[in-house]
């Protein structure tokens, strides 16, 4: 292969904003953070848990009583990050922290801001620090930061009742992230460099003989690893599908579109791609061929295939796919 010859890698971003409702205890405790205040929820037994819990952990009882507490506490445990991430709450190291609140029973996880490991202890007092602009998340909390002498919250736990808020919090939006780093490894890097010539390369196991595609790097059934290369047709009959008519994050294609299993002429696997046809034209049999992208634009990507199209032959008997399902 001329155009690509060492292991690939490459960076892998699975990003998305997850949307839930929060229920009624909740939503009250995040819209007591955005007025600058921290509830916590009371159990029968006199127990007040921060964060709330919609229920008692010990006797399963609904929780139903929210009462305020400090916005100061003392560190229970803790541990120092000296490499931020991304989206974490502090961009300079800061030790994450389990923060008993006064009144509160239970520790609350969060960032503080000591400005070194020495500056952090078990024990040591922090106060919270409150983000400018709130909009009712746990965000609205920055960060905890060692007591002062000026504290709003050095006169200790209040333990009286929340007071009622008008506007509770009933849906919220949080962002996911994983960043990964992927290493296509010899074998499939040979077939991705393959996309950038216009060439599908496909594995042949020794044992059972099945062809690949893509390639793997043994054979899940034999547990042997793979043999000889395997030049494919950019042609195959589409053996299953689905059409996609839910909108989701990140979508680009225009719905209604079609995505299939396509079994290629001289493969035993079906490979999974775009399909550009109708939901009335889709169908199991149906012939298509690789519609590729200009030379100059390919990428060791499956995207160097912008596509299938139907060729307009007969389509294939099901005999000739039906064990490749």
């Amino acid at each position: 292969m001329s155009t690509v010859r060492a292991v690939l890698n490459a960076p892998y971003v699975l990003e998305y904003a997850y949307r839930r409702s929060v229920g009624p205890v909740l939503g009250r405790f995040l819209a007591g953070l955005r007025d600058r205040t921290v509830l916590g929820a009371r159990t029968a037994s006199g127990r007040v848990l921060v964060p709330p819990q919609e229920y008692d952990p010990e006797t399963s009882e609904a929780v139903v009583e929210l009462v305020e507490v400090a916005s100061s506490g003392s560190v229970v445990a803790w541990t120092w990050v000296d490499a931020p991430r991304e989206r974490q709450p502090l961009a300079r190291p800061f030790a994450w922290a389990l923060v008993k609140l006064d009144g509160a029973d239970t520790p609350l996880l969060h960032a503080v801001d000591a400005g070194s490991p020495e500056a952090m202890r078990t024990g040591m007092r922090v106060q919270v620090r409150w983000r400018s602009e709130r909009t009712g998340s746990i965000g609205d909390l920055a960060c905890f930061e060692p007591e002062g002498p000026s504290s709003d919250a050095a006169a200790g736990a209040r333990g009286v009742e929340a007071r009622a808020t008008t506007d509770p919090v009933r849906r919220i939006q949080s962002p996911v992230r994983l960043d990964y780093t992927v290493s296509a490894g010899p074998t499939l890097s040979r077939f991705l460099a393959g996309l950038v010539e216009g060439r599908i390369l496909g594995r042949r196991c020794p044992g059972c003989v099945k062809v690949y595609v893509p390639p793997r790097g043994a054979c899940p059934t034999c547990a042997l690893p793979m043999g000889e290369e395997v030049p494919l047709a950019d042609a195959g009959t589409v053996t299953t599908f689905c059409i996609v008519n839910v909108p989701f994050e990140g979508q680009t294609m225009k719905l209604p579109y079609v995505y299939a299993s396509i079994l290629l002429d001289g493969a035993d696997i079906p490979m999974l791609h775009l399909v550009n046809a109708s939901s009335a034209e889709a169908r199991m049999g149906m012939r298509v061929r690789a519609e590729w992208v200009p030379p100059g634009e390919r990428r060791p990507t499956l995207e160097s295939i912008r596509w299938f199209l139907p060729t307009g032959e007969p389509d294939a008997p099901f005999a000739s796919y039906q064990e490749h399902l």
